[in-house]
């Protein structure tokens, strides 16, 4: 990664710090280095928190992972909890789940889509949006969004509402719920319950539909300055179907350069180590992936909405498609802001294929999981894809001959687009610091900026090396005695009391 520039005085550069940023999920922070006449130096996103799963999920009884790995986050549980169960099909030989299984995932699956994209886009980003990035800080909150716009505000809390319903009526619970279990699902709909979700589909298609139209007009007022703002040429990379449809449950890697040409296509998700590696960086608890064939510098690329849209050929549902085909007329939009039109296209799609489901009669059925295959597989080892609604989620185990969890790798949405969010907080900092006076307003173009992405930083975040470590040893009277600490590169220092 470059910086902006290199400081010849590096001593009188000063330094401001976004600490923490609001209005997403998870703690990071953002820090510029200025000069005498403001002018930006550097500019990184830093991500402070830390998440050890990959670590305590190993030594694990199998079936007990869909469930403990939702707990990395409260905002995205299913997704955690559908990709791990998909990983674990796949180690455990399961070629197949029944139909009723399919559908209660995805359903659980869109569910999540659905409440995930109108939490972000009306709770937390529509303040920046509706009243502007130079707004008062005290209007930049829902409370606000309400009261100004309080039909829009409404829309928003009901249409997550339903999503919740979803995953419910699905999963158990709205929020870490068990449904998902290895080889299919422990829990199907009642005729009641489907009929109850399906009477209230007209009322959030309409509403879905105008979520879109809102996204699109706010873009279209505000073009020139949000094609501008935090903007940069970049790959885009998803699943798809094997027709090219944009499929967010499963499929295959796919992977358009910045000029919107593909330049990879079915790929394998069991291989995606072939694809993909991930670097570490001292000042970040958060990876860097790449894409192996293009190398660190030229292979990083973005995940989420914005790559779904316009890396699929086609969005198999009638209204999103019809929407996305207005979105991709101008050709590849690399706009950081078009995040949110983008998404909202997305959670119109979800809608749509939700009441599809619910049309679907083995959503009634009894033949809820997959039995063990006779044989078990030599290797135990599977890869389970989806895509989470911030961007393509993997999930990677390895179970022992004793059912016990012996690897994990995970790689969430986030970790994708680390280096994007990167270059926007770059972006803005170059265009909109340089040599002006910092004020709140300022920095929060910054946060806007990285909001666009709805990054789950809690998620996303890895050691690197050994965790930094302090030990103060105190007597009687609270006097320090002894004192020793544990860098991140593992090496032990004592400290003279």
């Amino acid at each position: 990664m470059t910086e902006l520039e290199t400081a010849s005085h590096p001593e009188r550069l000063r330094r401001v710090a976004i600490d923490p940023l609001s209005r997403v999920e998870g703690h990071g922070k953002v820090t510029l280095l200025l000069d005498e006449h403001n002018r930006v130096h550097q500019a990184r996103l830093h991500i402070v928190e830390f998440r050890g799963f990959e670590a305590f999920i190993v030594g694990r009884p199998y079936w007990e992972v869909p469930v403990m790995v939702q707990r990395l986050c409260g905002i995205c549980p299913v997704s955690h909890h559908l990709a791990a169960s998909k990983a674990l099909d796949v180690a455990l030989g399961i070629g197949a789940i029944p139909r009723t299984a399919e559908v209660m995932r995805r359903l659980m699956h869109y569910g999540q889509i659905m409440q995930s994209h109108a939490l972000h886009f009306f709770y937390l980003s529509s303040p920046d949006l509706l009243f502007g990035f130079d707004s008062d800080a005290s209007r930049r909150n829902i409370a606000e969004v309400a009261a100004a716009h309080p039909e829009i505000a409404r829309q928003g809390v009901l249409l997550r509402r339903y999503g919740q319903e979803v995953i419910r009526l699905t999963a158990g619970k709205r929020v870490h719920g068990t449904g998902s279990v290895p080889g299919g699902v422990n829990r199907r709909l009642s005729r009641d319950e489907r009929d109850d979700l399906a009477a209230q589909l007209p009322q959030m298609i309409d509403w879905c539909e105008r979520a879109v139209d809102l996204a699109a007009s706010l873009y279209a007022r505000n073009q020139p300055r949000y094609e501008r703002f935090g903007s940069f040429e970049s790959s885009l990379l998803s699943i798809v179907r094997a027709d090219g449809a944009m499929d967010l449950y499963d499929g295959a890697l796919r992977v358009r350069n910045a000029h919107g040409h593909v330049i990879l296509d079915a790929a394998n998700v069991q291989r995606y180590l072939d694809v993909i590696e991930e670097e570490t960086r001292p000042w970040s608890y958060m990876k860097f992936p790449y894409l192996r064939a293009l190398g660190r510098e030229a292979g990083w690329y973005r995940v989420g909405p914005l790559a779904r849209v316009q890396n699929c050929d086609f969005i198999p549902t009638p209204r999103a498609e019809a929407r996305r085909g207005q979105f991709v007329a101008g050709g590849v939009v690399h706009a950081t802001l078009a995040y949110h039109w983008a998404r909202m296209i997305e959670m119109l799609h979800a809608i749509e294929v939700i009441a599809q489901l619910l049309d679907d009669e083995a959503a009634l059925l009894d033949e809820l999981t997959a039995p063990l295959p006779a044989d078990r597989p030599a290797r135990r080892e599977g890869v389970g894809v989806i895509e989470a609604p911030r961007g393509t989620l993997i999930h990677h185990y390895t179970i022992g001959d004793d059912d016990l969890i012996t690897r994990c790798n995970l790689l969430v949405a986030t970790t994708h687009n680390n280096q994007a969010m990167n270059e926007a907080v770059r972006a803005v900092a170059r265009d909109e610091f340089d040599g002006r006076e910092v004020t709140e307003n300022l920095l929060n173009h910054i946060e806007v900026a990285i909001r666009a992405y709805d990054p789950c930083l809690s998620c996303a975040t890895h050691a690197l090396g050994r965790m930094p470590l302090q030990v103060t040893l105190v007597d009687a009277a609270g006097q320090a005695i002894d004192c020793v600490s544990r860098g991140s590169d593992g090496q032990f220092e004592r400290t003279a009391a």
